[in-house]
């Protein structure tokens, strides 16, 4: 059996030094079938990307040896990010951010560091004077503690 920690360090090394592809995740199946993923910082990644790296992949792991089957792809965009590239490349963009305590909220995401995000978002609150609340825009900060997941807010208008 493929070690998953072989394929990841083999890729890893692969998209050393590369500006643009970063490896978002590694999976091996007990009957080897690998699966990795990668992003972009930038753009889109494209066919030619992950033909690429699965190139590079094969070079080091001979299917005479051992039997795989390997896919490399992007990090789908209703995918909860999984790596810091990730986050840093959503900075602007509208995010869906689940809460450990049960809360969703959308907004979009202001910061992202190792110690948590920074969300701009739109809630309810009381105004005095008035029977109905106001909507109101504000910019909170939730640590990495906080935060169950992140992904892309996909509106289809």
């Amino acid at each position: 059996m493929i070690n998953k920690e072989d394929i990841r360090q083999c890729a890893a090394q692969a998209l050393e030094g590369n500006e643009r592809l970063f490896l978002v995740d590694v999976s091996v199946s007990k009957d080897n079938v690998i699966d990795i993923t990668i992003e972009s910082s930038r753009d889109n990644v494209t066919i030619d990307d992950c033909m690429w790296l699965n190139g590079k992949i094969e070079e080091k792991f001979d299917r005479d040896k051992e039997d795989y089957e390997l896919t490399v792809g992007s990090a789908g965009i209703d995918i909860p990010f999984k790596v810091p590239g990730q986050y840093a490349k959503a900075v602007g963009s509208k995010v869906e951010v689940q809460l450990k305590g049960g809360r969703k909220l959308t907004g979009t995401l202001e910061k992202a560091g190792e110690d948590g995000i920074e969300l701009s978002y739109e809630r309810l609150e009381a105004v005095e004077g008035k029977k109905k609340k106001a909507r109101v825009q504000v910019t909170e900060k939730f640590g990495k503690e906080e935060v169950n997941s992140v992904k892309y807010h996909i509106t289809f208008e």
